[in-house]
């Protein structure tokens, strides 16, 4: 809250000096020196926090805040979201990596790629062959990774959003919430890369790693350290779109969803942040629409991520340019193969993505 010190010199509006402002409560009090012409007089406390100017003065001395919260309550609520999103869901994103990678990755460690052509075969020959276990190898590092990158995702999100949308607007423009989103994707994609490498490596079928330490030694001696970070042009790439399309359909979602129960296009959907199907639904479909449209493109990450020097050195020379990657497996595969897993994918960020805006919005209410 603003501090109980406040005291500003001249009423906002018409410059006259304020009578007896003492803390934050007087100002739903004020009346200045040109108080019959000056429409600050009839405020109340009611309304402060939706007039701009005012809102703008009484957030003048609290520093790092926004929407009442500080970014260090932001980026602890997004790590939390993050891990219980990932950690949830993690099942379906072992089956999307199976579907996605290298054939003849598959073939060596589990005999047939046949099995992970669907769902209900992928989980059948996982159960079979490695039981419960096999839909959790690797979850340790998902959420080593997830943690610290969904908390600087959602603090650049909401810093972002902040400068880009002004003083004093309540209604997020889907422009401002996609460019915010770009920014924030950017920016978290360098602290989650390394640990969804050793994910994935554990998540393919016969890995001969013992964990998540185990993985990372093993590629820093066999490898070297550039295959940490391969694939980041090709996850931003995927990413930044991604973003784009999820935050913008999120935030529009949320404003329709607020004009179904009757509020006008100006409201600023406070109510709303408190309804968890809000965020359900809201979440839920942008997760899907975004997972389609960019999943051509997480087929070339996964290749990239779980192709190495020590099995599958002529495949490289494909797998550092996007491009040549992409033109290599529809050449190879088919053009069909850039929908692999397209399936789970959609399985994966429909849920995951309302689970993660819910738990999200859920701990900002709380931690307000």
């Amino acid at each position: 809250p603003p501090s109980s010190s406040f005291s500003p010199a001249s009423c906002a509006l018409c410059e006259a000096a304020p009578a007896g402002i003492t803390d934050v409560e007087d100002l739903g009090k004020v009346l200045c020196a040109n108080s019959a012409d000056c429409p600050r007089s009839q405020t109340s406390p009611e309304s402060l926090f939706k007039d701009p100017v005012l809102k703008i003065i009484a957030d003048a001395d609290v520093p790092h805040v926004c929407d009442g919260l500080p970014f260090t309550k932001y980026m602890l609520a997004g790590a939390i979201a993050g891990m219980v999103e990932h950690v949830a869901m993690f099942p379906v994103d072992t089956i999307k990596t199976r579907m996605q990678a290298d054939p003849a990755l598959i073939n060596r460690g589990a005999g047939n790629f046949n099995h992970y052509t669907s769902v209900p075969s992928a989980v059948r020959q996982i159960l079979r062959t490695e039981g419960p276990r096999g839909m959790y190898r690797g979850v340790s590092a998902m959420a080593l990774g997830a943690g610290p990158a969904h908390a600087v995702y959602f603090a650049a999100y909401e810093k972002s959003k902040q400068i880009l949308m002004g003083p004093g607007k309540t209604t997020v423009d889907p422009a401002v919430a996609a460019v915010s989103g770009a920014l924030a994707t950017v920016a978290a994609d360098g602290v989650m890369l390394p640990m969804d490498v050793v994910k994935q490596r554990l998540q393919l079928p016969g890995s001969t790693h013992k964990g998540v330490w185990d993985c990372m030694s093993q590629i820093a001696k066999e490898e070297g350290l550039r295959p940490f970070f391969r694939s980041y042009r090709t996850t931003v790439l995927m990413n930044v779109p991604y973003t784009v399309v999820h935050f913008s359909v999120y935030e529009k979602a949320k404003q329709f969803l607020g004009h179904a129960h009757g509020l006008g296009a100006d409201a600023d959907l406070d109510h709303l942040e408190e309804s968890i199907s809000t965020h359900l639904l809201a979440g839920g479909s942008a997760g899907a629409l975004a997972a389609a449209i960019t999943n051509p493109l997480d087929v070339v990450k996964t290749r990239q991520q779980t192709e190495c020097v020590k099995t599958c050195a002529k495949k490289l020379e494909h797998a550092n340019n996007v491009y040549r990657c992409l033109t290599h497996i529809a050449a190879k595969e088919g053009y069909t193969a850039l929908l692999k897993g397209i399936g789970p994918r959609v399985m994966f960020h429909t849920p995951a993505a309302a689970i993660c805006w819910t738990t999200y919005e859920s701990l900002k209410s709380y931690l307000a």
